[in-house]
Parts: C-alpha cells; sequence; structure tokens
C-alpha cells in the first residue's frame, strides 16, 4: 500500500467544525493566512493527525463557503512553513515542520502558556527521592510490576481522603501514571467507541483528547459566568443517558470555580439518581487561593460505586513526577485491573515511594506554593488591568490560570499571532466541544513574574496586529 493510500483522510465537514470562526484572524489581512494558521494551529494542538490527508482545495472551499483562490493560497503558505506535504497526482498530508519555526522577530524568545503548572520545590523533591532510593531495596527482589501501586503509597493517600472527610481504605486507591492516565484507564474500562461522555463547558483539553481517543463523544454542559447550572446538568443527564460523565468541582479548569458545598449535595443527588457513573478530577485540588475547597464530591454521592475520584501529584508538587491515582470502590478498581495490562504493567516504583515521601511533607510544602501562586495571579491581573483592559478575568478564584474574556472572538486568530511572535497559548476552542469558545483564552500564572510581564507584551503585540488597532504606546507618539 502506498504512503498516500495509508495516510488517514480528515472529513472535510468534521474539519470545517474544527477550524471554527477562522476568519477573524483575517481582520488586518488576507483571508488565505487567517485560514493557514488556523489549520497550522489544528496541527500542533494534535487535532489533526501528523501524516493525515487534507480535503481537496474544492471540497474544503465548499464546505467554507471560500473561493478555491483562497484555500490554494492557504495551503501554498502551509507547504511553505513546513505543515503541509505535496506530491504530484495525491492530495496534502499534514505535517510538522523539521525545525521549530524561528519567530517573526529575530531574538524572541518563545514563552510557553500553554502549560499551567510551577516549577518543583527543589529541595523536598530532591530529598523524597533520597529517601525513596533507601526504601526500594526490598522491591528489588520482586518482578515491580504493581497494577494497585505500592502500599506506602495508597496508604498515603488514602489518609489523605480520610482527612478532607472521605472515608478511605488503602484498597479503594489505585496508583497509576498521572491523571490523565487515569481518566484513559477509566474511559477505556466504562466506554465504548460512540458512547456519550458529559462534560463541562469549558474543561480541561487533555480530556477531551482522551475521551476522542477512547472513541468517545463528548457532550457538553455550559458553565454559567458564575460556575455550574445544575438543572442543565440534571436534565441532561436524563435525556442524553451518557456512559460517563466528567467534572471538575475543585479549582475548575480553566475557570478557577469552586462549586460551594450545597450545590455539592445537590449534584451527588443528581448522579444517584441518575445513576450516572462520573469521573471527579480533582488533580488541581491544592490549588486553592482563600479558602480550601468543601468535603470532596464522592463524599456526596449516595450512591458510591458510581463516582470514581482522580488526583495527581502533578499540579501540588512537580508535574515531572509521573503519579496520579483512581480513588473508587473496590469492585469499581478490580474491573479497571483487569483491563490495565493491555495498557501497562504499573507505576514507576521509585516515583510512588517518592510521592510517599512528599505527600508527608505536604503542610509544610503546599502552603508557600500556594502563596507563590496568589502573588503571580495578582500581578498578572494588574498587569492585564494595565495593557489589555478590555480583556476580562473570571471570577474564579482557585487553579492556575485566569479564564478571560475577549472584546471579541478572535481566540484562534490571537492563538496563531501570538505563536509567530514566539508565545505557545492554545486558543479557547481547545477547551470546548466543536470549536466554540472563540471569546475566550487561558492565562496560566505559574510562570515566574518577568516571564509573565514578557509574556503579556508579546500578547498586546498579537492582539493589536490581529485587531489592525495602534498600540497604546505607538498612540502617544502620534503629533
Amino acid at each position: 500500500m502506498s504512503p498516500d493510500m495509508a495516510a488517514r483522510a480528515l472529513d472535510v465537514d468534521l474539519l470545517a467544525r474544527e477550524l471554527g470562526n477562522w476568519r477573524t484572524s483575517s481582520v488586518s489581512g488576507p483571508a488565505y493566512l487567517g485560514l493557514a494558521d488556523a489549520i497550522r494551529l489544528l496541527i500542533v494542538d494534535g487535532r489533526v493527525p501528523v501524516g493525515s490527508r487534507l480535503p481537496s482545495e474544492r471540497a474544503l472551499a465548499e464546505a467554507l463557503r471560500v473561493s478555491r483562490t483562497t484555500v490554494t493560497a492557504a495551503f501554498a503558505q502551509l507547504r511553505e512553513d513546513g505543515y503541509l506535504n505535496a506530491r504530484r497526482g495525491a492530495r496534502s498530508t499534514t505535517a510538522l515542520p523539521v525545525r521549530p519555526q524561528v519567530p517573526a522577530e529575530a531574538g524572541t524568545p518563545t514563552v510557553n502558556l500553554a502549560a499551567a503548572a510551577l516549577a518543583a520545590p527543589s529541595t523536598p523533591v530532591l530529598e523524597a527521592f533520597a529517601e525513596a532510593a533507601k526504601d526500594i531495596p526490598p522491591y528489588l527482589q520482586e518482578p515491580g510490576h504493581e497494577l494497585m501501586g505500592v502500599s506506602a503509597l495508597r496508604a498515603a493517600i488514602a489518609e489523605r481522603y480520610c482527612a478532607r472527610g472521605l472515608p478511605t481504605d488503602p484498597s479503594q486507591i489505585m496508583v497509576t501514571s498521572g491523571a490523565q492516565h487515569a481518566i484513559g484507564l477509566i474511559l477505556a474500562t466504562h466506554t465504548q467507541p460512540g458512547d456519550r461522555v458529559l462534560v463541562e463547558q469549558p474543561t480541561y483539553h487533555g480530556a477531551l483528547s482522551a475521551i476522542s481517543t477512547a472513541g468517545a463523544r463528548a457532550v457538553p454542559v455550559a458553565l454559567t459566568e458564575d460556575g455550574w447550572e445544575l438543572d442543565a446538568v440534571h436534565a441532561a443527564l436524563r435525556q442524553l443517558a451518557p456512559s460517563l460523565a466528567y467534572l471538575i468541582p475543585d479549582n475548575h479548569n480553566p475557570t478557577g470555580f469552586i462549586m460551594p458545598a450545597e450545590d455539592r449535595k445537590r449534584l451527588g443527588q443528581i448522579i444517584s439518581d441518575t445513576r450516572t457513573r462520573t469521573i471527579v478530577d480533582e488533580s488541581i485540588i491544592d490549588m486553592w487561593m482563600d479558602e480550601a475547597p468543601p468535603e470532596p464530591l464522592a463524599a456526596a454521592v449516595g450512591r458510591h460505586d458510581l463516582v470514581l475520584t482522580v488526583g495527581s501529584m502533578s499540579k501540588s508538587f512537580w508535574g515531572g513526577l509521573r503519579v496520579g491515582w483512581i480513588r473508587a470502590e473496590r469492585a469499581t478498581l478490580a474491573t479497571i485491573a483487569a483491563i490495565r495490562p493491555s495498557v501497562d504493567l504499573g507505576t514507576s516504583i521509585l516515583e510512588q515511594l517518592a510521592a510517599a515521601r512528599l505527600l508527608a511533607t505536604r503542610d509544610e510544602v503546599l502552603p508557600e506554593r500556594r502563596e507563590l501562586i496568589r502573588a503571580r495571579r495578582q500581578f498578572l491581573v494588574s498587569l492585564l488591568a494595565r495593557e489589555l483592559p478590555d480583556w476580562q478575568p473570571g471570577p474564579g478564584r482557585g487553579g492556575m490560570s485566569l479564564w478571560i474574556k475577549l472584546p471579541a472572538p478572535m481566540s484562534t486568530a490571537l492563538a496563531a499571532a501570538a505563536s509567530r511572535m514566539g508565545v505557545d497559548l492554545p486558543a479557547g476552542p481547545r477547551f470546548g466541544v466543536d470549536g466554540t469558545l472563540e471569546r475566550f483564552v487561558r492565562l496560566p500564572y505559574a510562570l515566574p513574574e518577568p516571564q509573565l510581564e514578557e509574556a503579556v507584551e508579546l500578547l498586546v503585540r498579537a492582539w493589536h496586529s490581529i485587531t489592525g488597532t495602534v498600540e497604546p504606546q505607538q498612540q502617544a507618539l502620534v503629533v
């Protein structure tokens, strides 16, 4: 079979939906550049697989209701930039440049706003690994395949849940290689291709990717400007009867909302009444600003077998420590354990032992981490108020990022322009379903203040480049 026959062909209507409101990129430039930018972002974000065959120019032009000349010029630009490969007599296939593109302006460094995560607290992490190395000798006498996790870490995680008001036995914990891995295992166990999974809109883009990878279909329930609309959640669960729900009630990613205790009680009743198996993502549970979140949502659900709570060391301690977990009923974990060997044979023993040591230091380490993000959040909010006053940060007071409402639905255009200036910024539609959320963008405040200042400076330039306006500094020079 030739390479072109083996390549995946992209459905033209699906591609058109994924492109969203790409036309906003052409406010201050040709339409073909806006289309090229939007396709490039889909490739970079992984929403269009590398090596896929794009639809024909004619078919895409008809689906987007633009001239074929616009599509032809966009494809030509993508080929020039290294994002398309073309062969005579065959459709263009997506690609990544052999080397990263040099930012448009020489000397412009790359600023990463794609990851909302702090650097590690070096001393506690180094000490935890040193102690873990002393703890590991007994495990070296065994194969090292721990499907459920080492007992020391499972006990430490269970104790943490007990302290938060959710009685938990170590046998109710399965250790995974991060939260994303945990979500993938649950989806592999409890969904079939085509199944519906209820999600908030917006939500964590990694969960949306995992749902798509499992062959399931994310169905959204929109958050309001203040948080969850539980009547809408209840109606969606009754009408759609999804195989799973995926919810983030604590320091919601990306909005920062924290579900009040009273709403948790009602949501727990809704989950029980509709018998909906629910993933509760607590990956960012420790990153609160004002006061700790209420008791875990699982404590409010009468049907304990319905809730699978996912946690992680990544945001609390360090993203390089790939340790997460699932807290669920024993029978539920046994079902997941039965399919896990087809995915992996367990999590790194050394990292588990280090994680157990780190959890014992949480009362000393986490307050310092929260203080750090409080200061950086305030710094970013002040910068935006001064440099981009039309951008409206949402009211959420938890997590590690601001959910910004833009003055116009131009998130994809902004991400494309920022990329050309050396800023890695996910567009709003990455956090939603079917190309929506063009009026929003997520700005993490986990970076050190000098990098945040540099990022905002570049975002100001990117914003003015796509809106066709003049930067305030430049306006002051006009006489």
